[in-house]
């Protein structure tokens, strides 16, 4: 079966652009150390408390036994929550005097459910975007760096010569741009058009690979998305999408690839 040439190649990151352990041994490990000082300091932010109002959500969803109960959750502002997240609209019931997170008992426990979250990588945006927040002062200090490996920067420069370059990851977007900006092969960003995380959708539906090629004016037959994981790659080709199962040192061992192709490298792409 024949396909057209690629108009957008769009990536995974973690397993496929850079290897599993910088995510599992340096980036995770870091969040996990700075989450409780990271959250007292940033007790009067309001970006911060918006992803703590989505985590509070979250949390009021679990269904898991054994899940860690968030107690003592404090309102949002009302008009704080409406000027910075027009988006996502209004939640009265999480409407109160203040938009603070001084309560030990609040703050506790939303410590205990990032970390049960964290030990089982459930792929909460809420998560991500306060991952990601803490991960900005590692990697502008110098005590994170991007990891990549060493095909990457040469199959951006070249794909980008006749098609653009994407990253999907469940990191959030800004998580992503850091990571790039700071990588061990420099800033990679003038390479990228744009990013994605979880707020388009879940990566292990279609809807969201047609979401990423409408935003990017290609159709879902021009997108090729690499990936590590069987179960992301079959709703990207189940979408119309073309698809690669990368192969890299570290990673899983794929015992299906589904009639996935797989490559070890980006060398000859």
């Amino acid at each position: 079966m024949s396909h057209a040439p690629p108009r957008l190649y769009l990536l995974d990151v973690e397993g496929t652009v850079a290897p599993i352990s910088l995510i599992y041994e340096q980036l995770f490990p870091y969040a996990r150390v700075h989450f409780s000082g990271f959250l007292e300091a940033h007790s009067d932010d309001s970006a911060v408390a918006a992803d703590l109002a989505l985590l509070v959500e979250e949390n009021r969803a679990e269904t898991e036994a054994g899940c860690p109960v968030i107690l003592g959750a404090p309102g949002l502002d009302l008009e704080t929550w409406e000027s910075d997240n027009p988006s996502l609209g209004r939640r009265p019931e999480q409407v109160g005097r203040s938009n603070r997170v001084e309560d030990p008992a609040f703050r506790n426990t939303v410590l205990t459910y990032l970390l049960w979250l964290m030990d089982r990588d459930r792929k909460s945006t809420a998560l991500k975007s306060l991952q990601g927040k803490i991960w900005k002062a590692g990697f502008e200090s110098g005590e994170l760096t991007g990891t990549v490996f060493p095909d990457v920067p040469g199959a951006l420069a070249r794909w980008t010569a006749h098609a653009e370059v994407a990253i999907y990851s469940s990191g959030s977007v800004d998580a992503q741009r850091l990571f790039f900006r700071h990588s061990s092969r420099g800033d990679l960003t003038p390479l990228i058009a744009n990013y994605f995380d979880t707020r388009t959708g879940p990566k292990t539906v279609g809807t969201s690979y047609l979401a990423i090629s409408a935003a990017m004016h290609v159709e879902p037959g021009e997108t090729l998305f690499f990936s590590d994981v069987v179960h992301e790659l079959d709703p990207a080709r189940e979408a119309g999408c073309q698809t690669r199962l990368v192969l890299r040192e570290g990673n899983l061992a794929v015992e299906n690839a589904h009639g996935h192709i797989a490559v070890e490298s980006f060398d000859a792409l």
